[in-house]
């Protein structure tokens, strides 16, 4: 039965209790009570935030919220004030992610690059710098985040819960008599819950237009098929980090999530807009910012995204940078070809410098030739094809071009 996203946890017990003549598995009424718990602003300080907020399912799962006309590169807080450093990223696909970054592994690679075949270093872990253990570990955080959710401790978090007699009744009957005996036991259980919740089909239906075409039932434009061709082709670096899948896997064709996984400095530069309005000074290590991974040779790291529904979740990089899909493909591309591209077309001035510049990946960044415009053109075709169904309509009226 779905639920409704003003549903309380009262009305979440009800809902269950209507179908109790229909068998419904735990982890069916698991997914539930994530849900509930996904959208209630009640455990916040303020209780006007909750998940939903800063990963809204109308946008994507990203933060739609928008300053002077625009979206914000980073999220304001539940106090309405404090404002982040990264950009929220999709919760589309997370449930994909390696999930965990605490031990180093080997990935080998799926593309044409003789040179880059294998990846030895840290994969995985939620949030940009992959500090968290899984969905669990993710959905632990921001309640307790200072300038997010902003609750005090667990235990006030709980205290929430228990106030609201529907929650209460669904968490004994989930996870026994016992569960609020002990808070940090019963945050955990509310962490398994939205976890539960974001491994449902609704963030990963699998239903773009790539999808549909993988299944016989769509074909490419021109534009999305050459965009394709070179996406995986040798001419680019994009599958280098971004293809998780061989040919010959048959998950290529029904879960391919269009990332690695892999952490990287891509010599992405500071946001001064965003550091100007949140005062923070230090620069942002990314992956050296987790405690397993304090050494040198981790500053300026961050997991690489998932491409899937890119073209409606912008801003770009770990602190939205970037306005435009086009514009960060040029990024990528003024590494290969400086001076066929000097400037920040967002801007009209220099790309700015690299915020980390001792660990910035440049052998990664200059595989591949420079592309022609039409080219840059045929590579957002093809990642916009990368739009779950629901998201189509959030496509920019440029997607119109695209078409044959």
């Amino acid at each position: 039965m779905a639920i409704d996203r003003t549903t309380t946890g009262a009305l979440l017990v009800l809902a269950l209790g209507a179908c109790a003549s229909e068998p419904i598995d735990r982890e069916t009424e698991l997914a539930s009570l994530g849900e509930s718990l996904f959208h209630d602003t009640n455990l916040s300080a303020n209780r006007t935030q909750s998940c939903a907020t800063c990963h809204d399912p109308e946008r994507a799962f990203t933060d739609g919220r928008t300053d002077n006309g625009r979206v914000r590169a980073v999220s304001l807080g539940d106090d309405g004030a404090s404002l982040g450093d990264r950009n929220a990223p999709t919760a589309t696909y997370a449930a994909f992610i390696t999930p965990t970054a605490l031990t180093d592994g080997t990935r080998r690679r799926f593309n044409r690059h003789e040179g880059n075949r294998l990846y030895e270093g840290p994969l995985g872990g939620l949030f940009h710098d992959g500090r968290a253990v899984g969905l669990e570990g993710q959905a632990a955080g921001p309640p307790l985040n200072p300038i997010e959710m902003g609750m005090p401790s667990r235990d006030a978090v709980v205290a929430r819960l228990l106030g609201d007699p529907g929650y209460e009744g669904s968490f004994r009957s989930l996870f026994g008599d016992a569960v609020f005996d002990d808070p940090s036991a019963a945050y955990d259980a509310m962490t398994e819950a939205i976890a539960a919740f974001e491994r449902t089909e609704t963030f990963a239906p699998f239903d773009s237009k790539y999808d549909r075409i993988l299944a016989g039932d769509e074909q490419f434009s021109f534009m999305e098929l050459t965009g394709r061709s070179l996406f995986f082709s040798e001419f680019t670096n994009c599958s280098i980090c971004h293809q998780l899948h061989g040919s010959s896997d048959p998950s290529n064709r029904t879960r391919e999530t269009f990332s690695g996984y892999e952490f990287h400095n891509i010599g992405v530069p500071v946001n001064t807009e965003i550091r100007a309005l949140n005062g923070t000074t230090e620069a942002d290590l990314g992956l050296a910012s987790n405690a397993a991974y304090d050494a040198p040779e981790h500053r300026g790291r961050f997991r690489v995204p998932t491409l899937r529904n890119v073209a409606v979740t912008g801003p770009y990089m770990h602190n939205g940078v970037f306005r435009s899909l086009r514009t960060t493909i040029v990024f990528y591309l003024h590494f290969i070809d400086p001076e066929g591209h000097p400037n920040n077309p967002e801007t009209g001035e220099p790309w700015r410098e690299a915020e980390v510049p001792e660990t910035f990946a440049m052998d990664l960044l200059r595989v591949g030739r420079p592309l022609s415009e039409l080219e840059i053109d045929s590579l957002v075709c093809f990642l916009q094809t990368l739009t779950d169904r629901r998201y189509e309509p959030l496509l920019s009226d440029t997607s119109a071009s695209c078409a044959d």
